[in-house]
């Protein structure tokens, strides 16, 4: 059996449909997988696209809240898809290694969202994807879950105005169930979201953080663990 994880234990169903989805439209792989694994440690769906023709067809395929687009991409350049990505009405954030103003200002004059130019660092990224995000009302930076409020600019949590000390991890693991409210997560998803490896099926990391966080927010009622047969 398999046992999963959820904020209200008596609705199930998967991750994936109500968090928020952003395509990576990158051709180097190592940059595409840091950007991934940190936007899953931040509560984000990722999904990655290696050149221009994957990215398009892809758009098609599903709605993406946020495209994070390469402008130098293999067959179909970031320019062309960003015309694309308009017609679909998903906000884009362009990340390249062209950084002189000219390539800025045509970016944005094309209907970009943002500009960024690398190498970045990831606090950076993440907190652009923030700004776009909350501009197109995706996303909240106070959210009230039953009797805390967290705030996600700041990485705090409070409960009646007095702060709940959290670690960095517990943090992360709080806002990915937030976000997540009456679905229930495996425990592999919690730990490629919040840890960013794969899970090897014997760690007990999860189960720990979760204990935690449960004896810190007095949550045992609010977090419980549900049986399904794999």
């Amino acid at each position: 059996m398999k046992d999963n994880l959820q904020l209200a234990c008596d609705i199930t169903g998967r991750a994936e449909e109500t968090m928020i989805k952003i395509l990576i439209a990158e051709d180097e792989e190592p940059i595409a997988n840091l950007i991934r694994m940190n936007l899953r440690r931040a509560g984000y769906a990722c999904t990655w696209a290696p050149d221009g023709e994957q990215a398009a067809d892809l758009m098609d395929q599903e709605k993406f809240d946020l495209v994070l687009l390469d402008v130098m991409l293999p067959g179909i350049n970031g320019y062309e898809l960003m015309e694309y990505a308009r017609t679909l009405e998903m906000p884009v954030i362009f990340l390249t290694a062209l950084g002189s103003t000219e390539n800025k200002v045509k970016g944005l004059k094309m209907g970009a969202d943002d500009y960024l130019t690398k190498p970045f660092e990831i606090v950076e990224l993440l907190a652009r994807v923030e700004a776009v995000l909350r501009r197109y009302h995706k996303t909240e930076t106070m959210m009230e879950v039953f009797d805390v409020v967290i705030d996600t600019a700041s990485r705090s949590v409070t409960r009646n105005g007095e702060q709940i000390p959290l670690t960095m991890k517990e943090f992360d693991l709080l806002l990915l169930l937030a976000r997540n409210r009456n679905i229930a997560l495996y425990r592999e998803t919690i730990y490629e979201s919040v840890w960013g490896g794969e899970y090897m099926g014997q760690s007990r990391t999860v189960d720990l953080h979760i204990q935690r966080l449960k004896k810190k927010l007095n949550w045992n009622k609010y977090i419980a663990a549900v049986y399904k047969v794999a």
